[in-house]
């Protein structure tokens, strides 16, 4: 639906038209009426205090949209606004692109030049007094590294200690290249570890708790989904106080807050917690708990991966035997807050007591996921995800919806500006906003203030009806015979987007021969190299999976045409979604519809958003799965798509296509 706001402007500062009509200007840019809309839109949100979803299609400018009302919010009320982003990346843009741009434009028609500043995760921050005494070490020696792992993790442990001694800010994206988690591990703590800024000896110069402080003191903190749904449903706040938070690349919301909620349970946990607390308690208590982690190394080993559904008595008793030996040894370490005056002491038995928390927390929540009445009302799934070549079996506990705690923690407390190119899935916000727990609320308003792109002038989505239904032996002989015919009519300068990494190896495989233009695939080499290259060589095509459905954004004729494999419906085997679908549809709704079919429009948008990045882009974004033509809800999944014009008939994008590669210089 479209909503027309009008803003409401404050006596004593300029409008949110006239502060947006500066910062275009400044960033040389023209007026669309897209972003007029939002601008407008957001401002009212604020001034009613009411949550907003904002559909904005790429190329609207929406980051001016939110940053120009949120700057101005922050300036009348003296309260900073929370900008939260799903990606690395977006954050590096608005850090050192959107707003110090901002900022300079603003800065006379407002009381002061806006402020701002990132704020990460504690992890994410190098810890001065771990990297200096008196912590336990980060014994690797259970885990199965070869030499060359050993030798490479102690060249980035050698550049951290350099690096540490230069550092202003102690932000591991500094580290370029970059250093394994193993190695970091060794210089961060969680914020469960954290001894404190006031107990530490080097709390006075704390990365974490300078970045903190800076963050107190401007209008606009950056952070990521993680750091948000940490704040909001911890007990000790994160973030500065604030009553606005604007939710960037909403549609990942959920995952990520589904990913901070999700426990773990292994014998590397249960061994980690055994040798942080090891010399802190008698040996007797302390082997108990290793027992007990080994009673599970062995149960996990021997069980086959998947859902599990009912709770056998042998693994009853092991998580049992988990969570009683754990809380035995926290009795054993005494009072929390012993050894205050000794840093060092007080930092073993903070590792100690974080490490046992979590695997007692975390059996205790996997008993309690089952012995309930019905499906309806089980709160959790548990699930068993196989050993892999570096990691054992791990069995894992997650909330079956996120929705209450949302709900309660997030919009119960703040107004949410909620944005993303792909909000409105089947032509509605309801699906996303039931996930966010907004379903009933009527405290919210849902916008899509369109796009600036001529999409049925400017691409062609074709369905290759005559194709076969996909199947699960891998792509048909059909299939490789279509990419190819469509890839030699464009002349390569093509994203192939498949639904798994096996397809997509397949698909280099089988066509790299076959084709006369350079064929990358995800994996030959990192991704932000591939896509560069891919940027670079018009010629050059580029096949991957998930991460390039979402992370590719490359204008100009690189890029004419998107294939897509299939439908990109979750595996039936998905612990998680397979679970959430049953519960939906334990409590009377459509759990077809309301998991697997949101999580493909969801997807299907992104993926179809790669095509257009710039006024001047066209080409045509091929589906290979006819089921997005035939299928009982494949008007849902075409109702979540930008209005490409759209075909069947496979003679029409090739001759396309052609054309295109025609017009190109290349």
């Amino acid at each position: 639906m479209r909503v027309a706001f009008t803003a409401v402007p404050d006596s004593h500062l300029p409008s949110v038209d006239e502060l947006l009509s500066i910062a275009v200007s400044a960033v040389g840019g023209s007026e669309r009426q897209g972003q007029v809309t939002m601008v407008r839109a957001v401002q009212r949100a604020i001034d009613a205090d009411e949550h907003l979803a904002v559909q904005a299609g790429t190329g609207t400018g929406k980051s001016l949209a939110y940053l120009v009302p949120s700057i101005r919010h922050a300036m009348d009320s003296d309260k900073p606004v929370v900008v939260s982003t799903a990606t690395i990346a977006l954050q590096r843009q608005l850090v050192d692109r959107d707003l110090p741009r901002l900022a300079e434009a603003l800065g006379e028609k407002l009381p002061h030049e806006p402020t701002f500043a990132i704020l990460k995760g504690r992890r994410n921050y190098l810890c001065r007094y771990k990297a200096t005494a008196g912590w336990p070490e980060e014994d690797e020696q259970d885990q199965l590294f070869d030499p060359r792992e050993v030798s490479a993790t102690g060249r980035m442990v050698q550049r951290i200690q350099e690096w540490a001694e230069e550092t202003e800010t102690g932000d591991r994206d500094e580290l370029v290249p970059g250093v394994s988690e193993q190695a970091w591990r060794q210089f961060s703590v969680s914020a469960q570890e954290c001894l404190g800024a006031n107990r530490c000896p080097s709390g006075a110069e704390c990365f974490a708790e300078l970045a903190r402080q800076r963050a107190g003191e401007v209008d606009v903190v950056v952070t990521n989904h993680a750091l948000l749904a940490i704040d909001a449903m911890g007990e000790l706040p994160v973030l500065p106080e604030h009553k606005v938070v604007v939710v960037d690349e909403a549609h990942e919301l959920v995952d990520r807050v589904t990913s901070v909620v999700t426990g773990e349970l292994s014998e590397q946990t249960v061994s980690l917690a055994v040798r942080r607390v090891g010399r802190l308690i008698e040996q007797a208590v302390a082997d108990q708990l290793q027992e007990a982690g080994e009673d599970l190394k062995a149960l996990l080993a021997a069980a086959p991966p998947g859902r599990v559904d009912e709770l056998p008595q042998v693994l009853a008793m092991t998580l049992q035997l988990v969570r009683d030996s754990a809380w035995r040894c926290v009795s054993a370490l005494g009072p929390r807050n012993a050894d205050k005056d000794d840093p060092d002491k007080a930092g073993q038995r903070k590792a100690a007591f974080t490490a046992l928390d979590e695997v007692h927390d975390t059996a205790v929540r996997m008993l309690e996921a089952y012995g309930h009445d019905s499906e309806a009302d089980r709160a959790e799934v548990v699930w068993l995800e196989g050993a892999t070549d570096r990691r054992p079996p791990v069995l894992r506990v997650a909330p079956l919806t996120v929705s209450g705690m949302l709900r309660d923690k997030l919009f119960g407390e703040r107004t949410v500006i909620l944005t993303s190119a792909t909000l409105a899935l089947g032509g509605t916000f309801d699906g996303l906003a039931a996930q966010w727990g907004l379903g009933g609320s009527g405290e919210w308003q849902g916008i899509d203030v369109g796009s600036p792109f001529d999409h049925p002038r400017a691409g062609i989505l074709y369905v290759a009806k005559h194709l076969p239904q996909p199947g699960r032996d891998g792509l048909p002989q059909q299939y490789l015979d279509e990419i190819a015919e469509l890839i030699e009519a464009a002349g390569g300068r093509t994203l192939g987007l498949f639904s798994s990494m096996r397809a997509a190896k397949a698909a280099t495989e089988a066509l790299r021969d076959r084709l006369e233009v350079p064929l990358l695939c995800q994996g030959d080499d990192s991704t932000m190299l591939l896509v560069k290259q891919f940027a670079e060589d018009e010629p050059t095509c580029l096949f991957g999976t998930l991460s390039l459905w979402q992370g590719v954004d490359v204008p100009g004729p690189s890029l004419r045409l998107v294939i897509i494999d299939r439908v990109p419906f979750p595996r039936p085997d998905d612990p998680l979604t397979s679970a959430r679908q049953r519960h939906v549809a334990a409590r009377g709704g459509n759990g077809f519809m309301a998991v697997a079919a949101n999580h493909a429009a969801l997807l299907l948008a992104q993926g179809t958003g790669r095509l257009l990045r710039s006024q001047h882009d066209k080409g045509v974004i091929a589906v290979l799965d006819p089921r997005l033509a035939t299928a009982r809800y494949s008007g849902f999944l075409l109702n979540s798509l930008p209005p490409f014009w759209r075909t069947t008939d496979p003679a029409v994008p090739r001759a396309a296509l052609k054309r295109l590669a025609a017009e190109s210089p290349a």
